[in-house]
């Protein structure tokens, strides 16, 4: 049987709301259908709308198209054009069946300005085919923890099977941001390149407006359709503090700046709300647990130095719940996780740490009772008793 010793870690108090002028999150009347505000350092939700609502996500899947090809592509590999990358529709770079490009240059036209032949060409090269790439592209998902999401295309084209969710549409770019290389050129202003035989060149400029609306933005990806509306994935950095913002279903023609007020809005709302705080929790310890059928009766629990930087409001309150046995049941090694400290922030579980034993403990057997009774005999002066 497992107890609950609920004990509290930090209780930060602070002053309420209201107290220091705290915009609260109910308060931002977003036009987007939903939308989420990620920390990207800890993946933790700091404000959402409706953010596990299944939508479709038009060219903001380019993110994870960027990604499966940094990771999987060579950029220094030739793409070769084929019919169907040719044939997709507008928005397009117009490039030509048969056509060759370096894959270094064919990212930079996926991104800036959302080519959906592109896309395609970029899939086919490296998945060997649409839906080769859209399997890896499910797969990076699955890893990334977006198990909501399902891409069908490279290019966020209108589809019943193509979804994400704002909450997992966070997770992937928080992961795609880690990426130098994706940094690099979803923030370049303009770049210019020609075909491998030189026959056409063409200049792509970056449509992410948002990169010039706040100081610190750093991304990430634009997208429209008419089943999506307008869509937006922003990310900004401001000394230490790292953002995500979502906005899905953010209206549609002729709202196209709806968009960029609600990120405005979900980015201000963490830096003026948001600070990070240090918490360390050294020297905790446990009452000996009881060993059933041990040779010795207890055993010694530990757990590791705990050094959180958790970036939270100062109404939000922190606390650790410890779970450890009543008894455990020999053998017992060291170093077994026998327990766990779950932490909390503002009441959702945010972390949780496990809890060793400090030490082995062997089961009873019968060469361990018959050295015992032979130690008890010999005590004796070896008489029977």
């Amino acid at each position: 049987m497992w107890r609950k010793i609920l004990a509290f870690l930090l209780i930060v108090c602070g002053v309420g709301a209201q107290g220091r002028g705290l915009a609260l999150a109910e308060d931002m009347d977003l036009y987007a259908q939903s939308a989420v505000l990620m920390d990207a350092d800890s993946g933790r939700i700091l404000y959402e709308k409706d953010g596990s609502a299944k939508l479709p996500m038009a060219s903001t899947t380019k993110i994870m198209t960027l990604t499966v090809a940094l990771e999987s592509g060579n950029l220094d590999d030739v793409v070769e054009v084929s019919k169907l990358a040719a044939s997709q529709p507008d928005v397009q770079l117009n490039i030509r069946t048969g056509e060759k490009y370096l894959l270094r240059d064919l990212l930079y036209s996926l991104m800036l300005e959302s080519h959906n032949d592109v896309a395609v060409a970029v899939a086919e090269h490296i998945g060997g085919s649409v839906e080769g790439f859209a399997d890896m592209m499910n797969q990076k998902a699955r890893d990334i923890g977006a198990y909501q999401t399902h891409f069908v295309t490279p290019n966020g084209l209108d589809s019943d099977e193509h979804y994400t969710t704002a909450s997992d549409l966070a997770l992937i770019a928080r992961y795609a941001i880690q990426n130098e290389k994706f940094i690099e050129i979803t923030n370049t202003p303009s770049y210019s390149f020609s075909d491998i035989d030189g026959g056409r060149s063409f200049t792509v400029n970056n449509k992410d407006a948002f990169l010039n609306q706040m100081d610190g933005a750093i991304g990430i990806k634009t997208g429209f359709t008419g089943k999506a509306g307008y869509c937006f994935v922003g990310a900004l950095k401001r000394d230490d503090r790292t953002f995500i913002s979502v906005v899905l279903a953010c209206g549609w023609p002729p709202h196209k700046t709806w968009k960029w007020a609600d990120t405005q809005k979900l980015m201000q709302y963490g830096l003026d709300n948001y600070e990070y705080r240090h918490i360390s929790e050294d020297g905790k310890t446990f009452d000996p647990v009881s060993v059933k059928d041990g040779q010795i009766p207890t055993v010694d629990l530990r757990m590791e130095k705990q050094d959180l930087n958790l970036l939270m409001r100062p109404d939000e309150q922190v606390n650790v719940e410890y779970e450890v046995p009543d008894m455990l049941e020999a053998p017992v090694e060291e170093g077994a996780i026998v327990g766990n400290a779950q932490y909390y922030v503002a009441g959702e579980l945010y972390q949780v740490t496990p809890i060793y034993a400090a030490g082995s403990v062997k089961k009873i057997d019968f060469c361990w009772c018959l050295d015992k009774v032979l130690r008890k005999f010999l005590n004796c002066g070896g008489e029977l008793l």
